[in-house]
């Protein structure tokens, strides 16, 4: 998945980003959290509750939790962290380990024991499987199956919808009567842009080539969160994007309709390996849960917002965010 780090956009989100900042602002953590790579273990954080030892995660075994490498995953990582850490768990948070394709090898070797994870992705990029799901549910049910054979679980997903997508600026589409996936056939070479891993996804090149027959996109890797200044600038003229991006706003640019639904359901869900879940106890499931039900769209846009727009740390808008929510 990608993501990016651009400008301010509309005066609305700027209205609720200055008031998450406020919130943040107003509330003590709880608990700490820095990131740090996998392959750096020393360097890793350490956080736990200050609270009594009648809390449920009083005594309970450490957790080693992960999170991918763009802006979303450190919100993400942050929000379950810090919620455990104020029932009195002990969480070290991995922070920015990788793409999906990195991580669940992290999850599998035992460097970490769970990560929040888009159960699309989950489906395509680890499991393999190239069958676009008819729904949110099924997708979920499917990936939450493959993670059973091998010792993990799907927790409870949340009500927000992410997806990959393709944008191009207003400018250009209208330009080139560009409003679907399709309509890009009808251009010559067109540059792409894409985090490297994007080449070898099926929901990435090797589906749009596929699935679209768009053999006239020239790729060009770009480093994460530099999709929406590459559009900007002209050097590429489609990049991917999520459609949870707060720059979508704007009304500079234009989501290309996925009429053939290439990039199907991205909910999320934390991927945890089973033995933790049995070792911790029901109020480590349950605190998931709860953080989790809360993720609707527009919270996790107006998260999104602060952090990239505001240049708002994931850990203070999280905490900002389980402080009004009554979890931190």
């Amino acid at each position: 998945m990608q993501r990016s780090h651009i400008r301010r956009v509309l005066g609305t989100l700027i209205a609720v980003t200055a008031a998450v900042a406020l919130a943040a602002c107003g509330s003590s953590s709880s608990s700490s959290s820095t990131s740090s790579s996998a392959a750096s273990p020393s360097s890793s954080s350490q956080s736990s509750s200050s609270g009594a030892a009648a809390q449920p995660g009083t005594g309970k075994p450490p957790i080693v939790m992960g999170d991918k490498n763009f802006d979303e995953e450190y919100v993400l990582g942050d929000l379950y962290q810090q919620a455990l850490a104020a029932k009195g768990y002990k969480v070290t948070l991995k922070a920015n380990i990788g793409s999906s394709e990195i991580i669940y090898k992290a999850l599998q070797s035992g460097q970490i024991q769970m990560y929040p994870e888009y159960t699309g992705t989950l489906l395509t990029a680890i499991a393999g499987d190239n069958n676009p799901p008819k729904s949110a549910a099924q997708t979920y049910q499917l990936a939450n199956a493959f993670v059973k054979k091998h010792g993990f679980v799907l927790l409870n997903q949340t009500p927000f919808f992410d997806a990959d997508g393709l944008a191009s600026t207003k400018a250009y589409a209208k330009a080139h009567g560009l409003t679907t996936i399709p309509d890009l056939k009808k251009l010559s070479t067109i540059k792409y842009g894409a985090p490297a891993e994007n080449r070898t996804r099926y929901d990435g090149l090797v589906g749009l080539k596929k699935v679209y027959g768009l053999n006239n996109l020239s790729f060009v890797p770009l480093a994460e969160g530099l999709n929406y200044k590459a559009l900007d600038s002209g050097q590429v003229q489609v990049a991917t994007i999520f459609t949870t991006d707060p720059q979508l706003q704007s009304g500079k640019y234009t989501v290309l309709t996925d009429t053939k639904k290439l990039f199907g359901f991205q909910n999320v869900a934390p991927v945890v390996k089973q033995s933790l879940v049995t070792a911790e106890g029901p109020a480590f499931t349950t605190t998931l849960n709860k953080v989790s039900a809360l993720l609707t769209l527009p919270a996790i846009i107006k998260m999104n917002a602060a952090v990239q727009l505001d240049q708002q740390s994931p850990s203070k808008v999280a905490h900002a965010f389980l402080a009004a929510n009554g979890l931190a």
